[in-house]
Parts: structure tokens; sequence; C-alpha cells
């Protein structure tokens, strides 16, 4: 392992403990290898002074809900040494009550509550202490061959058995110090845990660390009897992806989006003839069975029988481990093993199903390098389950509070680059959807991040339309949502000089794009979850006008197409509906002359025209996105075929 300190970054901070503290911290948090989202932790002792000037023994220790990757001071929870010291020698205390006693030992009551091994780092008396869950190091205590010799490759590091983090562990190292366990020691090393080190200055705390994961991944690679398993990617079945992800939404009671990772790696691991055994038997580090559980489902080719066998399983572990103060988790799992195709990870929003995804990989290879160790042995199940179902975890349960009304739910919405279509895709970001948009503009890759992508798309074309909403579902897993905003508006010909290009043309992105776009995207919308259409049609449906025959045709048809759609898919519980919005004047095809020069052809202002309805209101483009985001949510849940008005009131209309 690489060691990222640079003695010209560390120049400028030398004299500053805390400073010091969070580069290091990031250095650890920049390798995956050592901690994946918000694992491991890292503290200072240092002193502060209070409101009397009088000097406080204090400790910095990693915040809870912050990452090492990307720690800053202010994620530190400052704690009163001498007060978690005391804590630590106390013969009994509850997990709850630590937390709580840790609340009142802070110096700022507005920093973020310490992490959960707190009082283990206020017991270790060195001024730098950092703790990471390595992979290579876990590896090797979770195999026999690892174990022989963990001694011998570190005869400076006190090697513990596992205990349970919280107070159990704090209590296991407290009497360890006491007992003078620690003279002469570098670090110590937790069998199925992780490894700490401790110096009193920063960069050797630092060095200490990476030079004993560095030894940890040569005796590995000396000892392991076969390399990790790679194959070909697998082409993807689309549609058995979607009705994974439908099924696993059901036993979770919420829509989930997919990861799907199909790299050498994890199609080897996923080929593998002994993976339904191998992947059975427990998490990496227990820490990670709060994001993961502690099993992954094993899906082959009858995946509802292999979804439903999960469930089962997880039942009967609950069952044989409970006691009464526990509350069963939902039945779903949080990754899977896609026998020959990959590994699946699943999440009720794409960050989650990207964090899992993480775990899950590093899990694989470290099954893989385990088995190659001598066989893979984690931590026994019912430890495992301790982890899972926590007095801490569980509180959260009652905790939980409202989720986004369309969370986990996967979208397409076209023309979203720029106008409705943008302010759609943004309304349906900010109610918790995953977002996917096409658009013939290059700027519609500006919507990529984390919960949606923009694919630059002619809808013209059908094979990037189909291309398109294939990749959907490889991204999110599947398809539940589609707005069909995309359009262009052809006026200014009367028929009998209607060019045929401008007809066809306009026929063409207008209506067939949407109903090609439909039939690629049905099969999927009918494994999909509250499944939902809607098009965007337009006030010439109802009160067409001179000069614009190509656009109120097509849009009459788009209308038509909806409601055949509505009576097809019905049966489904797939809605589809239509809007019609009027006069929505701030977007890019109406300019400050163009609206002017519209305005003075009717005898007004600019301002009175925009508002020339019977409400005398101005409709935007975020109102239009609105209206499409609620029909497409759940307040419209028993509505199908309906053409909803959106403009202020139109009496040609009434």
């Amino acid at each position: 392992m690489k060691n990222l300190w640079s003695d010209i970054e560390a120049a400028s901070i030398l004299n500053d403990d805390l400073a010091l503290r969070v580069y290091t911290s990031r250095l650890l948090g920049k390798e995956e290898s050592l901690v994946l989202h918000g694992g491991g932790n890292t503290s200072v002792k240092s002193t502060v002074n209070d409101i009397f000037g009088e000097k406080i023994d204090v400790l910095y220790i990693k915040g809870s809900g912050w990452d090492l990757k990307t720690i800053e001071k202010a994620g530190f929870s400052p704690q009163r040494l001498k007060e978690c010291q005391k804590l630590a020698a106390l013969p009994e205390l509850s997990d709850s009550e630590m937390v709580k006693q840790l609340r009142l030992a802070l110096l700022d009551p507005s920093a973020p509550d310490g992490s959960i091994e707190t009082l283990v780092h206020a017991s270790i008396p060195f001024k730098y202490v950092d703790h990471s869950h390595a992979d290579a190091v876990v590896v090797l205590t979770n195999s026999p061959k690892g174990l022989e010799k963990l001694n011998e490759l570190f005869p400076d590091f006190l090697i513990l058995p596992y205990e349970m983090p919280g107070f159990d562990l704090a209590k296991q190292i407290d009497q360890a110090v006491k007992a003078g366990h620690l003279q002469g020691k570098n670090g110590i090393i937790l069998k199925s845990h992780g490894i700490f080190t401790f110096a009193d200055c920063a960069k050797k705390s630092y060095d200490l660390h990476i030079a004993a994961v560095t030894k940890a991944e040569e005796a590995i690679a000396k000892l392991r009897t076969a390399p990790r398993q790679t194959a070909e990617v697998k082409a993807i079945d689309h549609l058995a992806l979607a009705k994974i992800r439908r099924q696993v939404s059901d036993l979770r009671g919420a829509a989930v989006t997919v990861n799907l990772n199909q790299s050498p790696l994890a199609v080897g691991f996923a080929s593998r003839t002994d993976v339904a055994s191998i992947s059975q038997r427990g998490t990496l580090t227990p820490d990670h069975s709060i994001r993961t559980k502690r099993t992954p489902a094993v899906i082959g080719e009858d995946l509802v029988a292999d979804l439903q066998e999960f469930k089962k399983n997880h039942e009967a572990y609950f069952k044989r481990n409970s006691s009464a103060e526990h509350t069963i988790l939902d039945p779903a799992p949080r990754w899977a093993v896609w026998k020959n195709n990959g590994l699946l990870s699943f999440g009720v929003t794409a960050k989650e199903a990207n964090q899992i995804a993480d775990i899950a990989a590093h899990t694989a290879d470290g099954i893989q390098d385990s088995e190659a160790l001598g066989g893979w042995q984690p931590l026994d199940e019912k430890n495992l389950f301790n982890i899972e179902y926590w007095e801490l975890e569980q509180r959260k349960l009652k905790k939980a509070g409202t989720k986004p009304m369309l969370q986990g739910q996967v979208a397409i919405v076209t023309g979203a680059a720029v106008g409705i279509g943008r302010k759609c895709a943004d309304d349906l970001l900010s109610h918790g959807a995953c977002v996917v948009g096409l658009d013939i503009s290059p700027r519609v890759e500006d919507l990529n991040s984390v919960n949606s992508r923009g694919i630059v798309c002619n809808i013209g074309d059908e094979e990037q339309l189909k291309a398109a909403v294939l990749k959907t579902v490889e991204t999110f897993g599947g398809l539940d949502i589609i707005i069909c905003n995309a359009g262009i508006f052809t006026a200014g010909e009367y028929v009998e000089n209607l060019g045929l290009d401008t007809w066809e043309r306009t026929l063409k992105i207008n209506l067939t794009a949407n109903q090609l776009l439909l039939k690629y995207s049905i099969p999927f919308l009918k494994v999909g979850i509250n499944s939902a259409v809607l098009f965007v049609g337009s006030r010439n449906v109802g009160a067409p006008g001179p000069g614009a025959a190509a656009y109120s045709v097509s849009k009459a048809g788009l209308t038509q197409l909806a409601r055949v759609l509505s009576m097809e898919l019905a049966p489904d519980g797939i809605r589809v509906n239509v809007i019609h919005p009027d006069a929505v004047f701030d977007t890019e095809l109406w300019t400050e002359d163009k609206l002017k020069r519209s305005a003075e052809r009717y005898g007004m202002t600019v301002e009175e025209y925009k508002k020339r309805n019977l409400l005398k209101t101005e409709i935007k483009s975020t109102d239009i996105a609105a209206v499409c985001t609620a029909m497409v949510g759940p307040l419209f849940n028993k509505t199908t075929g309906a053409q909803i008005p959106v403009d202020g009131g139109n009496d040609r209309i009434i």
C-alpha cells in the first residue's frame, strides 16, 4: 500500500494538532481497502482553554456521519478526555447510556456525536490513534493460514479476540492498557474487525498503519493458493434485472434502485461453482452487516424462488438469534450474487445502492482471498446478529422519518436539457426519484449526477430510443415513470402551403417518437413500481389555431395515443394521463423580442400578454413540472386516461 504522506503538504500544519489529524485522516480515507463510506475512525488528544482560561484535556474523535475521505475540523467531536476515561473504567454500561454520557461530555453542544469507539480511543495512552477495517488484515484474521501467521507477522501488535464494538470493546481495551499489554506495542489487531495504530506523532501513527497493512497484503500474496477468479462480462438480460428489482422492492416495502457490477472480478465471483456456499457465511467486517445484512441473496434461474428463499432464511436467522426487545428488519436483501452475471446492490436511493456496491465488491474480493488462504471463516452468526440488530440501530427504526414521495422510483424525461423538461427532471429529483433525461442537445449531460443521467438522444431515431431505455435499466435497475415532453413547434404555414417535410418531421418527433419510446418501455413498466406515463400535450388539441396544422394534429394524435394506452395498460396497473399546457413563456423558445411582438399584436403589454387567461395568472415551467410530478405520483394513483389543462383557464377550452 502506498504511503501518501507529504512533508510539503504537512509543513504548514505541524503545530496544529487537529489540522494534522484532519490531514492523516484524509490520507487513510483515500484508500478504499482501509475504510469505506464512513467506516474507521481517528482521534487526537490535545488541550484547550475553557471560558475561564483553564486548560482542559480534550479528545477529538471522528464524528458520527462524517467520512474520513472528506472530513474537516468540524467533523471531529471534542470530548472531555477525563470523563471518557472514567466511563471506560466503569464495570458496566449500556451502549445507549454510553452515547448519552458522551453527549454530556461534549465541549461543544453543536458538535456531532463521537464515534461508537470513542472510549477505546480515550483509553489508548497515545496522542494519535488511527483505526481502520483494512481488507488485508481482516482477510488474515478470517482464514486459517492467516491466523497461523498473525503473531509471526505482527510481533509489535497486541492481537485480541473479537469483542462487540461499543462499551464491551472499550472495556477490553481499557483492561489491556491497565494490565500493561500495550507496552512496547505499535498497535492492536482485533480479529474479524480491524486494526489500530498509535503514536504521539501523527506521521508515525499513519506510517505504522500503512506498513502493517502492506505487510498483510504481502503475506496474502505469498500464502495464497489460487488467484481471484475472473470472467468475461455477460450480456445483460434487462427484463430479468427489472424483475429482480421489483421483487426486492416488494420485499423491502419500498422502491429500490439497483447497482449492477459486471467487472471481471464481480462476474468471476458470481461464476464460482461454490459461490452459493462461500457467500453465505458472513460479512468481511461486522459493521458491514448494518448496511448489507449478514449475507447476500443468490439468484439463479428462478429469481422469485431464490428471493423468497432469502426471505425465509432471514426470518429463520432472526428467530434463532432474537430476543423480545428485537424488531425484525424487512426481509429484502441489500445485495445479491446474480449467478454468472455479476453483483447487484439495492438501495432506496442511488447513493445507498452505490455504497453497498462498494462494500459488496470488497467483500467478494475478501472472500476469494480468504478462500485462497485455507477457507473463508468470518465472525459467527450470533455476533453478526448482535451488530445488525444492535440496540442503537433498532432505535433508528423508531425515528424513521417520512420518505420523499417518489423515493427509489426511476423516471425518463424527454426534452430534458432546458425548459419544461429540465424543470420536470429537477422536480422529480427533488421528490426522490432517479431521473434519466433525453435530449438532442448536449446540454442534457448537465444532469449527470449520482441520482440522474443525461443522455444525448435523437428521439426521432428508433435505435437511439431503444438504447436509452436499456441504458436506464442498466443504470438504475428498472423503469417506473415516463414524462414525454420533447416536441417541436412548427407554425406559420397554412395547409395549402404546408410542406411534406414539415408535416412528417413534426409527426415523427411529436407523435411517432413517443409511440416508439412506449413500445420499448412497456415491458419494464409492467414490472415497475407504481408505473405511470404522462404526455405533455397542448391547448391546441382542444382549441387549435390557423397556421399550425402539423403541430395541432401531432398533439391531437398524441392525446389519442394516450387514451388508447390508458385502456391497454390499465390491467397492468399502469396509469397514462395527459396535461395540456398553454402560454408558458419562460422557456428559451420565447425571447424578449418575440414576446414583445406577440403582445403588440394583441394590443397588450408583455405582462398582460403573459396573463392572458381567465385567472389572469402567469404559467411558468415550474408550474407545469409541479403538475407533472403530481400526476405521476401517489396523489393521482386512481386516475388514468385523464386530460388536465394547465392554462389558467381558457374560454375556448371551457
